[in-house]
């Protein structure tokens, strides 16, 4: 009695096999369904699939730095060059690390290689540049012969608008507000720290017009260039940030800001981006301000510092701003209230942690001690990824057909259950690899092909240990029914000391390696983890209720389960019955 009780405790046992295939089925049903819902039914591919340039850059250290290359300043590296990507205009393209001094760059099809080239292996430029002139995004008109009372008039709206902001806040004009950390209650700023505003983009309609630019003919045809520049548009950006980096650290540049909302008309570099030594981001305990960026200079730094901070205090309000430019392209600009000796400054306003820390890693690459060289440079056109991806589905699909044709000539009607279990975790593979592509980015690339087809292989040998360890079974002379359940606990354990030994393959790869072969870890990973979950929730399950039908409990000729066909010895109640037979005359 103790062994078929034992017997029905089994894992997986046969009371509830249809439970267990109504959850994975609606698992499989759900899945499917959030692939619609999300708009995307193909997986994203990999550049060497889809087409494109790929980039890979190795960090170098530069002259009495040794120590540069630091998990922070190639993260650093990584957020300028994804923005200098996307600049391009380019969508889908990934910048990542790779090992502690590579970072790789794909750029999808459709892209200027040439120009990417220039984009991602030239060092980023940062400076400090005086804001003369800001206006909205769009183009404004051409600037007429009287543009000195425009200026005046400029000058006079922008003070008035500042005097009614103040008025409607209950505060006289020039005061400074709580929202506005410009100054401390007393009015006086404290020594060594520039206390200014990171403001968004102006609201008003009219540029603010300030000094005008020196150089004659040319100034003029700066400001027409102002005029017509639209930084709303990805190509006026891109445009006004290409002329700004080919630029003279002495000429006047016109730029945009990094969220389209404003252009800026700057002034001559004052300040380059190696005199920054430090910059963090904080949160400011003392005044309860917020959060916001600390910077400090080196000892040339500190001194130009101040001297302009200086010159831009004494200027009326609205005149007074100090443009932080990364690659052409001004990733802030706030007002400066005193003059800041000492070389250290904040900058204040509306920051966020992730804001403040975003211009703290900017201004910190401009220290950066690091310059990158393109090690390697792969083209691949659509053409040839197309036909890649053809001669690996072809290849996949001779795979599967040889392990289909062995299965029906081995195992006859068991190939049912394993072409059952095959589909299943196709489906569940499917499924994930394109949900996991807008969820954390995951393409589909060569390896990745090959990993799953490497993974065909894996998940029909979790099936034949199991059809296996079933036959041996029958072959005792035991019924279907109790062989379905004496033999899963072994092939149980055979399963997944098999697939934890792929699995810990996978994850050794994918660690110790870089580029493309980490898709061939990452597929293989998840196909193996999948091949656990259909064994136990699907092959398992259906060999349950299979041994329950008369095609394989009778042991059909064409089930693969047939006694005869097996070689199975008598029936074990027949052997146990005949000692007990040869005995009961003695005993009489």
């Amino acid at each position: 009695m103790a062994a078929p009780k034992k017997g029905r405790r089994s894992p997986g046992g046969q009371g509830r096999p249809g439970r267990v295939l109504a959850f994975i089925l609606i698992a499989m049903v759900a899945l499917v369904g959030g692939m619609f819902a999300s708009g995307h039914t193909t997986p994203r591919l990999g550049i060497d699939l889809a087409g494109g340039t790929s980039f890979t850059l190795q960090a170098k250290n530069q002259p009495g730095k040794p120590n540069a290359i630091t998990t922070t300043n190639m993260n650093t590296a990584v957020g300028i060059i994804e923005r200098r990507v996307n600049g391009l205009g380019v969508s889908e393209s990934e910048v990542q690390t790779q090992g502690k001094s590579h970072i790789i760059v794909n750029i999808p099809k459709g892209t200027n290689a040439k120009q990417a080239r220039e984009q991602v292996g030239t060092t980023a430029q940062l400076a400090f540049r005086p804001v003369l002139m800001a206006a909205p995004a769009g183009k404004l008109p051409e600037p007429t012969p009287s543009a000195s009372n425009g200026k005046d008039k400029g000058d006079k709206d922008k003070g008035d608008k500042g005097k009614d902001k103040d008025d409607k806040k209950g505060k006289p004009s020039g005061t400074p507000t709580a929202s506005s950390p410009s100054a401390t209650p007393s009015g006086k700023h404290t020594q060594g720290r520039a206390v200014t505003e990171a403001l968004k983009a102006p609201q008003a309609p009219k540029p603010t017009p300030t000094p005008t630019p020196s150089g004659g003919a040319a100034a003029g045809d700066l400001q027409k260039q102002f005029a017509a520049l639209d930084c709303a548009t990805p190509k006026g950006r891109a445009d006004a940030a290409k002329a700004a980096t080919l630029a003279k650290p002495g000429d006047d540049v016109v730029v945009c800001d990094k969220d389209g909302q404003e252009k800026l008309l700057l002034g001559a570099v004052s300040i380059e981006g190696v005199d920054v030594t430090e910059a963090k981001a904080a949160f400011d305990t003392q005044r309860a301000t917020g959060w916001q960026v600390q910077l400090k200079f080196n000892g040339s730094g500190a001194k130009k510092f101040a001297d302009v901070t200086g010159k831009l205090a004494a200027k009326p309000e609205g005149q007074n701003r100090f443009a932080i430019v990364m690659d052409g392209q001004s990733v802030s600009a706030p007002r400066v209230s005193s003059a800041i000796p000492g070389g250290s400054a904040e900058i204040s306003g509306n920051f966020t942690q992730s804001s403040a820390q975003d211009l703290a890693n900017i201004l910190s690459y401009g220290a950066l001690p690091l310059s990158f060289d393109i090690v390697t440079e792969t083209t691949v056109s659509a053409a040839l990824g197309g036909e890649q991806l053809r001669a690996g589905l072809i290849a996949g699909a001779i795979g599967l057909a040889l392990v289909i044709v062995y299965l029906v000539v081995y195992y006859r009607g068991l190939a049912l259950v394993a072409l059952a279990s095959l589909a299943c975790s196709a489906v569940l593979t499917y499924t994930i690899m394109v949900l996991l592509g807008p969820a954390i980015g995951f393409a589909l690339n060569l390896p990745a092909v090959c990993g799953a087809i490497v993974a065909i292989g894996i998940t029909a040998d979790s099936f034949i240990v199991y059809f296996e360890r079933i036959r041996d079974e029958i072959r005792e002379g035991r019924t279907l029914r109790p062989s379905v359940e004496r033999a899963w606990p072994r092939a149980r354990r055979t399963i997944l000391v098999s697939d934890f030994v792929s699995f810990l393959a996978a994850a050794v790869l994918f660690l110790v390696t870089v580029g493309k072969v980490q898709g061939f870890a990452f597929t293989l990973g998840l196909t193996t983890l999948l091949d656990v979950v259909v064994v136990f929730l699907f092959t398992k399950p259906l060999m349950t209720l299979l041994a329950r039908r008369r095609f394989f409990a009778n042991g059909h000729p064409w089930s693969g389960l047939d006694p005869k066909r097996l070689g199975a010895k008598p029936p074990l109640r027949a052997s146990r019955r005949r000692p007990s037979a040869t005995r009961d005359p003695k005993e009489a």
